[in-house]
């Protein structure tokens, strides 16, 4: 893992504060654990983890005027000093808009500035602390500075309503300790706060003026090329050196049972559009892509493109076929890494501990067989979808709008799809009630469904999107929650109608894409923490935040037609000069996740009948263990449930067990008490505590 952390005090004498460092509760100086110091008091700021030395730089106009860069960005220091000046005036957009993902934080005196990106992947906490306030990149270290407990509120959140932004609202697992919305600041003057939206948000009055889809999409193509290039121009990096031979390995078999990634660039290729648009722009680009001359495969300069064939569970051969022959570019190198089942999910239970959970720690053994296979930077295509699709309740923004004549095609793709000449009224019926349903009054229905326990919905596509046609739907884990679990959430969708400006600002269907997007980013860096090969580092350049502003500047019309992900990347690649592309490229992809899944959860029922004898999840009162066991021995004999939420209950309980399994802090100079969740968790029955 990797993080940033740093805290604004509220007086520039000692006090609180030591050298670079606040003092503990014995009068001993705080540091964060494996550390380099970024710039020191009044108000300092750490970069902790394995960080390469060219993504952490940090450019001074004097001793109180200074920016620090951490990730991959595409600005020279020239560029970035300017963009310096230009934040002391209190302007922070420009700060957001260079191509890569990195955080930038800027002190102008006593003023700090962290900046979020747009997406969440890079997201930014904070918490009161000796005064003033600390905060950081990651949430645990934040935890562990005022040994916060858990929030049990929000993690019945997390499996009621995940997808709903009001019932998380800007709460993290431990109390006390908060997140910045995506696309806003942290600004710190004196250690008082404040946050600080930097990105204009859509008028529900005036429609938004109507964009070229052919400008629109050229965007989206330079955005992209800008953040493939901005990664290609980053230094090269060789994993560490290998400590010598070992007798009938050669040296890729010394590499991969070490845990080793190929020296170099390469990318996944798992035959959808998104990894092969990645991995052929990053192919084709002017420069040398692939791995280090003299390294690993000894392919030269040929991108390494790493497919996944999943030999427990079939249905994926249309897609391995079109990765190899995207994969017959001569500048791609192709490895195709084989999985049986020891790969499925939920077949190994143990891991690392992340900063928070996600529904990805189930499956997070079946990444790594891949990620180990790969580059020391790999390209993978997360976000494509939430950045490209069309949320089923854009249908709803067209209604607004004024343009009924769009939506004849998207319900048209839904009827063939259903088979019924029904669909077309229903989703249509759906989509005005959507369009006619103020914020405030969807929240109060999620809220009702809650407490009276009405889960069930209707199956197939057509179903699926008309449930989508929403402002807010449980989430699939919520039909085990507890009574009090859910009576919980729903005071907290309570609280939020009743805060004042409440409204989120955008078209029913925008705001549901923009949080479904945070969903994702949040679960892929939980991915990257979970499945984390030494050495390497992920790349998602679709949750960049020049390319998810050029996406989210695609008109609706484009958005909603069937197959425009597809034709989309398709014109990117064919203004980037890629115009060969193999038959059947972009067809819906019906990969079978769900069949994974249940296959996983065959061979791992005993032990997870073990993990839920006598949950974690059962003393804090989320859920009842009897009816959690019953849920796992219905799905695996086949019954319809829905497996992600059980992916959702189990990934939750494993991350509470590694949780109150360390021993460890972020921080030295701290007695052994001075870590998050000190006492356990207490059984609670009543009422569940929150921190709000």
């Amino acid at each position: 893992m990797r993080w940033l952390v740093g805290w604004s005090s509220t007086t520039a004498g000692t006090g609180a504060l030591g050298s670079a460092g606040a003092t503990g509760y014995d009068g001993e100086t705080l540091h964060p654990v494996g550390s380099q110091l970024l710039w020191g008091d009044p108000d300092p700021l750490w970069a902790v983890g394995d960080w390469r030395p060219d993504e952490v730089r940090v450019i001074k106009a004097d001793e109180q005027n200074r920016i620090a860069v951490l990730g991959i960005c595409g600005a020279s220091d020239e560029e970035l000093r300017l963009g310096l000046f230009t934040a002391r005036g209190g302007a922070l957009r420009h700060l957001t808009a260079y191509p890569g993902s990195y955080t930038a934080v800027v002190q102008v005196g006593r003023r700090i500035t962290v900046c979020g990106d747009l997406a969440g992947a890079r997201p930014v906490f904070y918490t009161p602390w000796a005064g003033g306030t600390a905060y950081a990149t990651a949430a645990l270290p934040l935890a562990d500075l005022i040994e916060a407990n858990l929030d049990f509120g929000h993690l019945a959140a997390l499996l009621a309503a995940p997808d709903v932004p009001a019932a998380v609202h800007d709460s993290t697992p431990y109390d006390g300790v908060r997140r910045i919305p995506p696309g806003h600041a942290l600004i710190l003057r004196t250690g008082a706060r404040e946050i600080a939206g930097y990105e204009p948000v859509a008028s529900l009055a005036v429609a938004a003026p109507p964009a070229d889809p052919d400008n629109a999409v050229d965007a989206v193509r330079d955005a992209l090329v800008d953040a493939v290039r901005a990664r290609l121009s980053a230094p090269r990096h060789v994993p560490d050196i290998d400590p010598g031979p070992v007798p009938g390995m050669g040296p890729a078999e010394r590499r991969a049972a070490r845990g080793m990634p190929v020296p170099g660039i390469g990318a996944d290729l798992s035959g959808g559009p998104a990894s092969g648009t990645l991995a052929l722009l990053a192919a084709g680009l002017p420069g040398m892509p692939g791995t280090v001359l003299g390294h690993g495969t000894g392919a030269g300069e040929r991108l390494l493109a790493v497919t996944f064939n999943d030999l427990a569970v079939g249905g994926r051969e249309a897609e391995l076929e079109r990765a190899g022959a995207l994969a017959a570019n001569p500048r791609l190198h192709h490895v195709v890494v084989t999985g049986a089942e020891e790969t499925l999910p939920y077949a190994e239970l143990d891991g690392p501990l992340t900063d928070e959970p996600g529904p990805s720690l189930v499956s997070a053994a079946r990444h790594r067989a891949r990620l180990a296979a790969g580059s020391a930077d790999h390209f993978t295509g997360y976000g494509a979808r939430q950045v490209l699709d069309a949320h089923p309740a854009r249908l709803a923004d067209l209604l607004m709008d004024r343009q009924r004549r769009h939506l004849v095609r998207p319900v048209a793709a839904l009827a063939k799809a259903d088979g019924s000449v029904m669909v077309p009224a229903r989703v249509y019926a759906a989509a005005r009630r959507l369009a006619r349903t103020p914020y405030r009054a969807g929240l109060e229905g999620l809220a009702d469904r809650l407490r009276q326990r009405r889960f069930d919905e209707p199956g197939g596509a057509v179903g699926a999107s008309l449930a989508a046609l929403t402002w807010a739907r449980p989430g699939p884990a919520a039909r085990w929650l507890t009574g009090e679990a859910l009576a919980e959430v729903s005071v907290r969708l309570q609280g939020a109608t009743s805060r004042s400006g409440v409204g989120p600002g955008q078209r029913p269907g925008d705001f549901r894409a923009r949080a479904a997007l945070a969903r994702q980013a949040a679960d892929l860096r939980i991915l990257e923490q979970a499945a984390e090969i030494r050495s390497q580092r992920l790349h998602a350049p679709f949750l960049d935040n020049q390319v998810v502003r050029a996406c989210r500047a695609l008109p609706e019309a484009l958005r909603v037609k069937p197959g425009a992900r597809a034709a989309i990347l398709r014109t990117v690649l064919e203004g980037a000069g890629v115009t060969d592309l193999p038959s059947g490229w972009g067809a819906p992809s019906h990969a079978p996740a769900a069949a994974a899944a249940r296959a996983g959860l065959r061979l791992a029922v005993e032990p997870l009948m073990g993990l839920f004898d006598t949950p974690l999840l059962a003393q804090a009162g989320l859920v009842e263990a009897r009816v959690v066991r019953k849920a796992l021995r219905a799905a695996v004999q086949g019954e319809p449930l829905p497996l992600d939420g059980l992916a959702d209950l189990v990934s939750l309980e494993l991350w509470l067990h590694r949780l109150l399994a360390r021993r460890g802090t972020c921080w030295t100079g701290t007695p052994a008490r001075a870590r998050a969740v000190p006492a356990g968790i207490q059984p609670r029955r009543g009422a569940l505590a929150s921190g709000g």
